[in-house]
């Protein structure tokens, strides 16, 4: 399950990004989560996606 706190939620994807997925994209397609509420929600935090690290910063 996907955490739902923002601060822990930044952690968990960057930590699956890192090790599993080559991108946000591939992340969701795998686990059926959506990138736009993703964003936003880590966004809320000021933080965003950046493709070229596949990270959140």
């Amino acid at each position: 399950m996907i955490p739902k706190d923002p601060v822990m939620l930044l952690s968990y994807i960057n930590t699956q990004l890192r090790d599993f997925y080559d991108s946000l994209e591939s992340f969701c397609t795998a686990t059926n989560t959506n990138a736009e509420e993703i964003i936003a929600k880590l966004k809320s935090i000021d933080y965003e996606y950046d493709e070229k690290s596949n990270q959140f910063i």
